[in-house]
């Protein structure tokens, strides 16, 4: 079923003026109900906000979400408080007139959360100057100082605002916060000295004990434990875990830097919340004589100390009263309860006037001196319509409060509605709603009214009790119709009013208040003889505190009922003089639990908080009104007229644009500058006609914008193409261009220097001479000679000729070297063979040249001799070699030296043979002879008839 609901549906409708069911409380709380149910914490009622505390962070008051509502039009975004903050501001910087925002509800409805979200709101988004970031600090950190002691842990909330709060931010013409007042209201001075089950006295008793260093402690003469302390342990909670002292006390101490307290107003501060402490401790005993006494004075001595009094003279004042008759003074001693009275009486006015005190000191500091023009927004966070089990004096007041309050919003809502109907010239409908005039006259009515009776039974002589009052009321106020008691009740409400009770019917129901109490509450009176020791008090404090012309002043100081009465007096003055704006918080359930809506319990705060009242005010006659260029401006889509432009006056579009889409006559007004529509479902039926139309609109705008967008991309490829292919070409030109230019520049450079290339070295042939020398060392390389033996080389220039000799040297010396590298010892000793043959025959003897170009070979020569005394000696020669002529045959007388000198020269010793008989030797080609060895009586050579040559040795040299 919840995926078929509209959204609408789901979430309500986020201006309860736009309940169609306006009158009916069920719907309220079931429009109320659902937007809880989606994190929708807020609603608006006109101006009004209606805020839920959710329990639970939300990140809904983040810098991103603050810069969101900033300048925007108040009904443009969903209900916020930084809507209700901005649009107080902007009004104000625009109209240059002052404002105030309301912030009212239960304890624990998030009152006080409401007004630091207001305030950080306009720290972050309001323009700001190095000066001025001081007074902005000092807004923001007297929060944290006026909770430490002003607010406590009750049953309903773990930080509980006990005293109501004015604060003025004051701004500059230029929007700027520049400084601020603070004023407060009822402090809960009774919580100092008692406290319920479950509930802590102030939190700065507990962030001094947790957080306090142990120097500041033992100079106290305080303990850690908060649980030794009476006024600390009644409510037995004095440690919550969902409260972290320590750090608070961190907290309130940084802030204190920041506004302004010096070490002797932090020493004296602290002084006195250590002695309220000891004062607590305090026993008394009663004497045989019924009188009191302290047996311990320990804690006298401690407090005497801290608050700079005579311990004697505070013991006395503690246990005695000072009765003054007309010529003389008496002291009397005082009973154990009446003793127990003055202590905690003491320890009451301490407190009270220490937190006014601090207020007028933050305001000190918070002080702009610059007297010129500036416009204010105040803050005022103030206690709810109160209705518990058992309401006393307190709420009396705070339930007195709301009654102004209700009464102030009433009237300005009505006369606000009333001025827009008459400016736009709609006629006014009267409208029918509770007038508390008649409540507020019965509180306050002088002479008559509650408070004065109440002041009348504590001044008047006599044993005056709580009861005598009760009675006194019935005599004064019985016949009223907004007041009865037991007495004045009839069968049926006797049973549900006590014997000291009586009852109010206020614009948000009944309330039975108990008077037990009252009449001491609303005394609220300090002996004389403790007031004159406080002071005398050395505590700098203190003596700004207790004045010594309040001792001189025998006058009745106002009771506490009048001076509540005449600040709210004083504060309607300051809001009347004011714009307004209102912020109305709820608690969803008693046990702060997030997602939990307790329908019992909203439905009685919405009936104390008076909403239904003022949305019956809201809803006079019009659920709906706008001003005709925003009405136009959003729904002009609905008509062809109207769309996409409308150039006429914003009336007659508007006009034109409600016919079309068919508006009755008695469905709207049609004022001077607004539209008024009477009904919620004619809105509605306009506003899903506008989303149907804007589904409609979006797809056509989607589709033109992406057909814009191709178009835009092809567009920007197409012209990026072109201007590349541009470029691309260019670049390709240019190049060419570039390579021609260099080859007509190398070709003229290379024409001049061949036609000056005989020329000395210039700059007109320095680059062709650099080319033919590289072109001719670089052909070179081809034709280099392979060995010594080759005479070829390449031709060169005429002006490398002497270049080309030098390398051709270096080149045969290179080969030469080389090749001599690579001759053996015996190829060596054949070439050095050959040179002594060129020094013998060259140029002498046919044949050389044919005999030098073979080489000379060990081989080619062999020797032989025959084993006779002959001196015949043959040289072989190879008859391989066909030129050669034959062996030669020699006749040596000394052939042993002659063979000898022969084998050395050839440094060879097988060449010789010596051989018995004949051998063979070489003619010619092809012929061969034969030496024939004998012996005879007589040498001789012959030749015998064979052919053979013949050699004869004589026998005696055989």
């Amino acid at each position: 079923m919840e995926s078929a609901l509209t959204a609408r549906d789901r979430v309500g409708v986020q201006d309860f003026v736009l309940l169609d069911a306006y009158t009916s409380e069920s719907a309220f709380l079931d429009n109320l109900r659902k937007r809880f149910s989606e994190n929708l914490i807020y609603t608006y009622i006109g101006t009004l906000l209606v805020s839920v505390n959710p329990y639970q962070e939300l990140g809904i008051y983040t810098v991103s979400q603050m810069e969101l509502y900033q300048g925007v039009n108040f009904f443009e975004l969903p209900p916020h408080v930084y809507a209700i903050a901005d649009n107080a501001y902007r009004m104000m910087c625009s109209e240059l007139n002052n404002h105030f925002i309301l912030i009212s509800g239960e304890s624990g409805a998030g009152k006080t959360e409401a007004s630091k979200k207001i305030l950080q709101y306009f720290a972050v988004t309001c323009p700001m100057t190095e000066s001025l970031q001081i007074a902005r600090d000092r807004l923001l950190l007297s929060n944290p100082v006026l909770e430490a002691f002003g607010n406590a842990k009750t049953l309903r909330n773990d930080n509980s605002s006990r005293f109501g709060k004015y604060m003025d931010i004051q701004f500059d013409y230029k929007g700027i916060p520049v400084g601020g007042h603070i004023i407060s209201y009822l402090i809960e001075k009774s919580r100092v000295v008692y406290q319920n089950q479950g509930e802590r006295n102030f939190h700065i008793f507990y962030q001094l004990l947790e957080g306090g260093e142990e120097e500041l402690l033992a100079y106290l003469g305080l303990e850690r434990d908060p649980q030794l302390y009476k006024y600390l342990s009644q409510g037995h909670c004095a440690k919550e875990s969902s409260i972290n002292d320590k750090n608070d006390w961190k907290t309130v101490s940084s802030a204190f830097s920041v506004i302004d307290f010096t070490e002797g107003d932090l020493e004296n501060l602290f002084g006195i919340i250590a002695s309220v402490l000891h004062l607590g401790n305090i026993c008394f005993e009663e004497n045989d004589q019924g009188c009191a006494t302290i047996p311990d004075i320990h804690e006298i001595k401690w407090i005497a100390k801290l608050l700079g009094v005579q311990p004697s003279i505070l013991l006395e004042a503690l246990t005695h009263r000072k009765i003054e008759a007309k010529t003389e003074e008496v002291i009397c001693p005082l009973t154990l309860e009446l003793s127990v009275y003055a202590r905690d009486a003491m320890a009451k006015a301490v407190y009270g006037r220490t937190f006014t005190w601090l207020v007028n000191k933050i305001n000190s500091s918070l002080v702009n001196k610059d007297f010129t023009g500036k416009t204010v927004i105040g803050l005022l966070d103030i206690y709810g319509f109160e209705v518990f089990d058992k309401n006393g004096f307190e709420q009396f007041c705070i339930n007195y409060c709301n009654e102004k309050l209700q009464q102030l919003l009433i009237e300005r809502t009505l006369k606000a509605e009333q001025a827009e109907y008459e400016m736009e010239g709609i006629e006014w409908e009267p409208i029918q709603y509770f007038n508390n005039k008649i409540i507020c006259d019965l509180v306050e009515e002088r002479h008559k009214g509650i408070i004065s009776i109440l002041d009348e039974e504590c001044i008047r002589p006599g044993p005056a009790t709580d009861l005598s009052f009760l009675e006194k009321l019935e005599e004064k106020v019985g016949k009223h119709a907004h007041f009865q008691t037991r007495k004045l009740a009839g069968p049926k409400g006797r049973k549900r009013i006590g014997w000291m009770e009586f009852r109010l019917f206020h614009y948000a129901g009944e309330v039975t208040y108990c008077t037990k109490g009252f009449l001491e509450k609303n005394n609220d009176l300090l002996y004389r003889h403790l007031k004159e020791v406080l002071c005398r008090s050395k505590n700098r404090i203190l003596k700004e505190c207790f004045l010594v012309a309040e001792l001189e002043n025998r006058r009745r100081p106002p009771t506490v009922g009048t001076q509540f009465k005449n600040s709210l007096s004083s504060l309607l003055e300051i809001l009347i003089s004011k714009e307004p704006s209102y912020i109305r918080c709820i608690k969803p359930n008693e046990r702060k639990e997030p997602n939990k809506f307790d329908d019992l319990l909203v439905r009685h705060q919405i009936k104390y908080l008076g909403l239904m009242e003022h949305l019956r005010v809201r809803r006079a006659g019009f659920a709906y009104r706008r001003k005709y260029e925003h009405f136009l401006q959003r729904y002009k889509s609905l008509c062809p007229d109207t769309w996409p432009y409308w150039h006429g006056p914003p009336a007659e579009g508007v006009e034109r644009l409600i016919k079309y889409i068919g508006y009755t006559p008695e469905e709207y007004k049609l004022g001077r500058t607004k539209i008024f529509i009477r009904f919620p479902r004619t809105l509605f039926a306009t506003e899903d006609a506008f989303e149907f139309s804007k589904h409609q609109l979006v797809a056509r705008i989607q589709a033109t914008y992406k057909a814009c967008l191709e178009r835009r991309v092809y567009v920007k490829k197409r012209q990026a193409a072109i201007r590349l292919e541009a470029h691309w070409r260019g670049a390709l030109a240019r190049k060419v261009a570039k390579r021609r230019k260099w080859a007509v520049r190398t070709v003229r450079k290379f024409i001049k220097g061949f036609i000056n290339r005989n020329k000395p070295l210039c700059p007109d042939n320095e680059e062709f001479i650099v080319f033919v020398r590289k072109n001719y060392i670089l052909n070179l390389r081809y034709h280099v000679p392979k060995n010594v033996l080759d005479k070829s080389w390449l031709r060169p220039p005429g002006i490398l000729e002497n270049a080309s000799d030098l390398l051709r040297k270096m080149c045969i010396r290179n080969l030469v070297r080389k090749y001599c590298r690579g001759i053996t010892a015996e190829r060596k000793a054949l070439m050095q063979q050959k040179v002594v043959t060129s020094e013998l025959f060259r140029g002498k003897k046919e044949g050389y040249a044919e005999v030098l170009n073979q080489p000379f070979a060990n081989s080619r020569i062999g020797v032989s001799t025959s084993s006779l005394s002959d001196g015949i000696l043959v040289i072989h020669v190879s008859p391989e070699d066909h030129k050669q002529k034959g062996d030669a045959i020699l006749q040596c007388q000394h052939i042993f030296e002659a063979v000898t000198k022969l084998v050395m020269l050839v440094k060879r010793g097988n060449i010789v043979d010596v051989v018995q008989g004949s051998l063979q030797f070489y003619i010619g080609p092809g012929k061969e002879g034969t030496i024939v060895f004998d012996t005879g009586p007589e040498e001789q050579i012959y030749k015998n008839k064979n052919g053979q040559l013949t050699v004869v040795s004589g026998c005696g040299r055989k």
